[in-house]
């Protein structure tokens, strides 16, 4: 909610500020034939003119700021805007632009019929899990004869060109290509089946348009590729040698994996299930209540995403310049995709925060210093570390309404 806050300063309140100001400036700065703090005021304000006014006007902003927060009880989310309209040797006139929690009126949050997906496992699912199982464990074997075919990897030397230039980035040597893993452009894998040990050849295919450079989408280029080496994966045989590798608690049999792999799969399915539901639960429940978010808070929430975006690139040793240009984006771009579920994000939040406020949820640090024991104890690190984590244990405290509060909209539901 927007608010904004018109003050003049008072004859009195102006001249104090000025006069506070005055000894602070004088005090600083230094005029010849006096020593510091023992110039007159007439011959400070000749030497600086105006600086006595500008320092004064600081004063005054600053103390009225401070009373509106705390005698107006006026709290800000975001950092106010202060404009100064008017500023005199008379007085000051400045506006303060608030921007607080904007009010919520819940509408039904209860009993919503939102019902939740039933969770199936099949036995193709069941395979498919237990041939990736395979797969990671397979050996790479050299092939002495044949050729390069889908599934083999092929230990390749590349380099690319366009109109007969060679072009940054696209040169490797001994790269490790696992054919069927689309990891080139479209074409390169195609053309590599069916190569010979040793045999070179050249490859004209075309970028995509939407490809990251600006510099090769949509561009025709050759690249020149010779094969060095192929390998195929030998997958492993479901018996005793394999299960004592795999080194899985019960599981000895390939009656017992197909039961293992059946109980992951349906826990991952169930916990996207749960997610799935309460994120149903959400939109129901924030479509139904009133809320008018400022473009703000809108804006802050966005960037706050895009800052995270981006540090988790760093984390990966990608710079928000390198990704960016590889994205083929701008940031401008990023945040005006993001500004939908900035706002989805802010409505669950106001939303819920309404929730614990109508339903007086409660949580005490008893409760949250408990949950922090079973965290550290099912993950192996201190309690401390797992404060330090979530941000402190007015978060976790929170954490725990929050969590009331949809336990509360899932048990409502019939």
């Amino acid at each position: 909610m927007k608010k904004v806050i018109n003050y003049k300063t008072q004859k009195e309140d102006w001249e104090k500020a000025k006069d506070t100001a005055f000894k602070k400036l004088n005090a600083k700065y230094t005029i010849d034939g006096f020593r510091k703090g023992k110039a007159p005021r007439s011959v400070f304000e000749r030497n600086y003119p105006g600086q006595i006014v500008m320092e004064a006007a600081d004063i005054v902003v600053d103390n009225e700021y401070r009373r509106i927060i705390t005698e107006d009880k006026i709290l800000p989310i975001l950092e106010p805007k202060i404009d100064i309209v008017k500023v005199t040797d008379e007085e000051v006139e400045v506006n303060f632009t608030f921007i607080t929690e904007p009010e919520v009126e819940l509408g039904e949050y209860k009993n919503l019929k939102v019902k939740k997906e039933t969770v199936k496992v099949t036995k193709e699912e069941i395979k498919n899990k237990i041939d990736d199982l395979l797969r990671n464990y397979a050996e790479l074997v050299v092939k002495e004869d044949g050729a390069v075919e889908s599934g083999n990897v092929a230990v390749i030397d590349f380099e690319g060109f366009k109109d007969g230039v060679a072009f940054e980035g696209g040169k490797a040597e001994n790269y490790s290509l696992e054919i069927g893993s689309n990891t080139f452009i479209p074409g390169f894998e195609d053309g590599v089946i069916g190569m010979k040990n040793g045999e070179s050849k050249d490859l004209t295919l075309t970028f995509p348009e939407d490809y990251g450079s600006e510099e090769l989408a949509g561009k025709e280029v050759v690249f020149k590729v010779t094969v060095n080496e192929i390998k195929s994966r030998v997958v492993p045989v479901l018996d005793k040698e394999f299960f004592e590798d795999l080194g899985m608690e019960d599981v000895t049999t390939k009656e017992e994996l197909e039961a293992k792999m059946k109980e992951e799969i349906k826990a991952d399915k169930e916990q996207k299930a749960e997610q799935k539901y309460i994120d149903a639960l959400l939109e129901k429940a924030t479509s139904n209540m009133k809320v008018e978010i400022d473009d703000e808070i809108v804006e802050a929430e966005t960037d706050a995403m895009y800052k995270d975006f981006m540090q988790h690139m760093a984390s990966q040793g990608i710079t928000e310049e390198i990704y960016l240009q590889y994205a083929g984006t701008t940031k401008e771009d990023i945040t005006s995709h993001m500004k939908e579920e900035a706002l989805k994000r802010l409505k669950n939040s106001y939303l819920l925060n309404a929730i614990i406020k109508e339903e007086k949820i409660e949580v005490t640090e008893e409760d949250a210093n408990k949950e922090i024991a079973e965290i550290a104890k099912k993950y192996n690190m201190t309690e401390e570390d797992v404060k330090n984590s979530l941000g402190g244990l007015d978060a976790m405290i929170y954490d725990l309404k929050v969590r009331k509060a949809i336990d509360l909209m899932k048990a409502e539901e019939k």
